[in-house]
């Protein structure tokens, strides 16, 4: 995740020196707690969080808990952990929906935070995770394209829109839409409101008669995570004027430094409870403090790559490549193609890079060498073959690799380097009939090229496809 990596970077390299250290002196957990306060300071996480965690850190590690343990470096880094976790919140707080239906949400926040669409994201997120029928409604009455875009967004994530108009009041439309809401049986009614592109107090008494009217179960702060310090100032008014339940950290895969998640809580008092990751509508995913503590660590996040994988991975095509390897039938352009999309619908090698313990390195490596876009190259050369060229590719004579390669917007060079690839692929798929899959991934390991891919972009020594 692109807003942890300069903190996770700093905070990995000072824990580092110290976490292999059999003996702890007061001296370098102060030098270890110095750098970690820098790292922290330059991620843009708010003084007094900064001085509470160094604080909490500093008590702990001269107390008993490092001089009765084993290995103290191993110790120190843990009681790190545990205070990054504990700035962020104990754990995922879920949305209260456990009320007579419709359930409303209301969603604050300033304009250009990102809460129209994470309207849509939030719908599609209670839509498929947990079944729920879902309406939304614009009190937006300001700005009647933000009215259009909603309905868009609804239409594209199958959530029921009623529609609103700059000629209403954001109260009549509230009501009205509660009383939709009721007859079409939905579970949740979401309501968008008008954001400023500063804080002002006509936003603020609008906002509160619409709380005050509506008394929604959830009143969410939607606010973008690449403002930094701004952040925590606009997070305090509107905790000050709304009994907020919870916050949305918009934009969190964008180029911001990591503070605004680690304050955010601290300052408000209120559980961040899901982190917008990127524009599709399915990237909303709910906040780990316990795994994204993990990951700014260099820790990995495997919780969060096997729920991706369960949700997101086709599980029909596994089992077809599975059983193609235990029979030993051969291994086609088809089955190749399939595998490029699975990676792709868990975000890219990057993003499964990122969730392993110790990759953090190579998943930034992965990305700058564009490896995804190398994917994206790859399936396109695929998909402009036939279907007999795909099952059967000895066929690609040279006016078939032409237009291939006109088709796909490739050169020879980079079809070949798929060919040779996919051989290279076909090969161990064979020899590995009837194995599991460790000698899979050891044959793998053994027989791939070093840094195969179109486009020769590879980090060092090469991914082993």
């Amino acid at each position: 995740m692109a807003m942890f990596e300069s903190l996770s970077d700093r905070l990995s390299l000072s824990l580092r020196k110290v976490s292999g250290k059999a003996h702890l002196s007061e001296d370098n957990i102060q030098e270890s707690l110095r750098e970690v306060r820098m790292a922290l300071l330059e991620a843009d996480v708010a003084l007094p969080v900064v001085k509470d965690f160094i604080d909490h850190v500093r008590n702990r590690a001269v107390g008993v808990e490092i001089k009765r343990s084993l290995n103290p470096g191993q110790q120190f880094l843990k009681i790190v952990q545990q205070e990054l976790e504990a700035v962020m919140g104990s754990g995922n707080e879920e949305l209260n929906l456990a009320v007579a239906p419709p359930a409303v949400i209301l969603m604050a926040g300033l304009q250009g935070a990102g809460k129209t669409t994470s309207v849509a994201k939030l719908a599609r997120y209670l839509k498929e995770r947990h079944k729920k029928k879902v309406m939304v409604v614009s009190a937006d009455v300001y700005r009647p394209a933000a009215i259009k875009q909603l309905e868009t967004l609804a239409a594209d994530v199958g959530a029921h829109f009623f529609p609103s108009s700059a000629e209403q009041k954001p109260l009549d439309i509230a009501a009205n839409a509660v009383a939709a809401a009721r007859k079409a049986f939905a579970d949740v009614l979401i309501v968008d409101t008008a954001g400023r592109l500063h804080i002002d107090g006509e936003l603020m008494e609008e906002i509160k008669a619409l709380h005050g009217a509506l008394k929604p179960v959830e009143t969410l702060f939607v606010v973008d995570a690449m403002i930094g310090q701004d952040a925590v100032n606009t997070a305090r008014v509107f905790n000050d004027t709304l009994p907020l339940t919870g916050i949305i950290l918009t934009k969190a895969d964008g180029d911001a430094r990591g503070g605004a998640a680690l304050s955010v809580r601290h300052v408000t008092g209120k559980p961040i409870k899901f982190l917008g990751i990127g524009e599709k509508t399915d990237a909303l995913e709910p906040f780990h403090p316990e795994r994204i503590a993990s990951r700014i660590l260099g820790m990995g996040d495997m919780l969060s790559l096997i729920e991706d994988m369960e949700r997101k991975v086709d599980k029909e095509k596994a089992d077809k490549l599975a059983n193609k390897v235990k029979t030993g039938k051969n291994f086609d352009l088809e089955d190749l193609r399939d595998q490029l999309q699975q990676m792709k619908n868990i975000g890219g090698l990057g993003s499964m890079l990122e969730k392993l313990p110790g990759m953090g390195n190579m998943a930034q490596m992965a990305e700058q060498s564009n490896v995804t876009s190398q994917f994206g190259r790859m399936e396109a050369i695929i998909n402009s073959m036939t279907p007999k060229e795909r099952k059967n590719p000895d066929i690609l004579n040279g006016s078939r690799k032409r237009r291939i390669t006109q088709g796909s917007g490739t050169n020879i060079q980079d079809l070949n380097r798929l060919l040779k690839q996919h051989k290279q692929m076909a090969k161990v798929m064979k020899k590995m009939k009837g194995k599991g899959m460790a000698n899979m991934m050891r044959g793998l390991n053994a027989n791939m090229p070093q840094g195969g891919f179109p486009g020769g972009g590879m980090p060092p020594g090469g991914f082993k496809f």
